[in-house]
Order: C-alpha cells, then structure tokens, then sequence
C-alpha cells in the first residue's frame, strides 16, 4: 500500500517519502528532477504542496510511472534508414539485439557507402541484393557483388533465431560462402532484403533438414515460425546461416518492384537499378 505523499523542502534539499516499505528505486534523478519543479512552483506561486491533495497525488504518481517507463521505451526505439532509389523510396528498421550489424549498417549510411550504389543481384521470389562500393561506376554487364572489403572488415555472426528468421521483408546482410568463410561472418557492406514466396508443409520439412544440417541445431524453427513461412513466405533455407538485422517497415511494394525486372545470367538487372541517397531517419536508443 501507497502510504501518503508528502513533499517536504529545505533550502537545497528535497525529501519524498514514497511507502512504507522503503522502496526508494523511484526516486531517482528523473523523479527529483519533477519534485524539483513542484518545489519552484511552491517558491514562486506561494502554492502549499504539504500535504499534496488527491488529485496532485494522481497527477504526481502518473509522471513518476512514466518517468519509469521512460528508459525501457527509448530501449525499444529502432533506428530508421530511408534509401531513395530509382524506383521508390524503401524504409527499413534495424533491430537493437543485433547491435553490430545495427551500428555497422548506420556507420555505412553516414559514411555515403550506399549513395549511388545499384541493387547488383535480384532474384524473383528470393531477394534483392546491394550495397557493393564497386556497382556505383560499373560498366553494362560487368559482373558485381565482389566488392572492395577484405577477411578483416567481416562482422561476427549475430543470429537470434527465433525471434529474427527469413520471413518475407527482413534486411539481411550477404557473406562470402562457408568454404571460404566458416564461421558465417558477415559483409560490412552489402545486404539483401527478402522477397521470397509461400511453403507447403511438406516442402517446409525438406527445408527444416538442411537448416538443421547446415546450422547443426535441432528445434530450430517454432510452430510460429513454420505458419509464417505457410502464409506470409520467405526464404526459410538461410536461417541460421545469415544474420538478419532488420526489416522493411514502407515500401514492400518498391522491393517487389524491384524482384520482377528483367536480369542476366549474373542476376544483375538489364537496366540499373540505384540507390540514389541512404540517410538515417530516426537514431537508434542510447547506450
């Protein structure tokens, strides 16, 4: 039980006595700082606040809840990207638990890595693939997606399977294959963002066999999962090979735009597709 508020000021100092059990974790600085208000109020206007009536008493525990909340709501904020392309603005989020990728992908966005580059590999019904430096001045059919980076600049793997998985519209980052590149690492630069298509569930266990072999888990996939992949669609072969780290949040339409243009035997584009501009909308929460 709440005991009674009072709100009691001396000179430099303010004391708020929250409960009878002592519970003090409240009174931080955010909480201070809002006794601190109503204690310039009491000096300024003359207002007595000892006791607080009721209705103050409401008021008062409504911001403390949300100075509380406060924290775990700016946690939850997710950094936005905005890339203008040649067909479409597309919109995506990155997710805060894959923190690498999360803060690699904005260093790439601030740096103007993205700026002019062409989406170099699409596959309908699979995914569209960026982000190599070496696309921005390529010649007609030359062949992409080798990119300019080395062994070194490859980020550690940040799977997080259940909760990330290959569903239709998650930003994906591309890698160097397993012979070469056995801990799965990833590119610094270049991604992929899935279109993919729907699954029967019989073509779902033949899928669950190879991402049990190639990830070497079992239980990979929950039911959740599974109905994803029967509905929505996606690329269920990749999980637990690739680290996703985000998802679009507008325009979808624009990627599927984007999946049905003509292609070479490379699965380059037969006219270039580019990103005009990346630029970070919305930051990501404060560490």
């Amino acid at each position: 039980m709440l005991g009674k508020i009072w709100v009691f000021h001396t000179k430099n100092v303010i004391l708020h006595h929250y409960c009878r059990s002592g519970n003090a974790a409240v009174c931080g600085s955010p909480l201070r700082g809002i006794i601190g208000i109503l204690h310039c109020i009491h000096l300024q206007m003359g207002i007595s606040l000892q006791p607080l009536s009721s209705n103050m008493k409401n008021f008062l525990l409504t911001i403390i809840a949300f100075c509380m909340l406060m924290p775990a709501m700016a946690r939850q904020r997710q950094a936005e990207v905005t890339f203008k392309t040649t067909m479409g603005d597309i919109v995506v989020v990155l997710y805060n638990d894959t923190p690498i990728h999360r803060d690699n992908f904005i260093r790439q966005v601030k740096s103007g890595t993205y700026d002019g580059v062409l989406f170099h590999r699409v596959i309908e019904n699979f995914m569209i693939q960026s982000g190599d430096p070496t696309s921005k001045d390529a010649k007609p059919g030359q062949f992409l997606g080798e990119g300019d980076e080395t062994p070194a600049d490859r980020l550690t793997a940040e799977f997080r399977m259940p909760d990330h998985f290959h569903r239709r519209g998650v930003l994906a980052a591309a890698r160097e294959g397993d012979d070469y590149n056995p801990e799965k690492k990833s590119s610094c630069q270049q991604f992929y963002i899935v279109t993919g298509r729907v699954f029967t569930e019989e073509e779902l266990e033949k899928q669950y066999s190879r991402v049990k072999a190639m990830s070497g888990k079992d239980d990979i996939w929950t039911p959740e999962i599974r109905e994803a992949y029967r509905s929505v669609g996606g690329a269920p072969h990749l999980d637990g090979s690739y680290t996703v780290f985000g998802e679009v949040r507008k325009g979808m339409e624009v990627v599927d735009k984007i999946q049905r243009v003509d292609t070479d035997r490379n699965n380059r584009p037969l006219e270039d597709i580019r990103i005009l501009s990346a630029k970070v909308t919305k930051r990501p929460p404060r560490r």
